[in-house]
């Protein structure tokens, strides 16, 4: 990991750039008369929605083909219930 070290004044000026470098990951310390005093870290950052129709993995023939089948009957008892409330 790369840590950048920076004086008050120069965090003050560039305080923008700063951030943007500890959002990447990298360590950014800020430094009053050359000793470290505050450490710029990102706060916990929710895991981004990836678009639809990209997954990690490639998704198998065998997979595709079970997601798409018909319900069997028992199955579809389950799915259309008309004794579940809000129906």
């Amino acid at each position: 990991m790369k840590v950048t070290k920076v004086n008050m004044n120069e965090a003050e000026t560039n305080f923008s750039m700063l951030v943007e470098l500890a959002l990447q990951g990298e360590e950014v310390i800020v430094a009053r008369n050359g000793e470290a005093v505050v450490k710029l870290v990102p706060v916990a950052v929710p895991a981004r929605l990836r678009p639809i129709g990209l997954h990690r993995q490639p998704v198998g023939e065998r997979f595709a083909a079970e997601a798409l089948r018909p319900l069997e009957p028992d199955e579809a008892v389950l799915w259309y219930n008309p004794e579940l409330p809000g129906r």
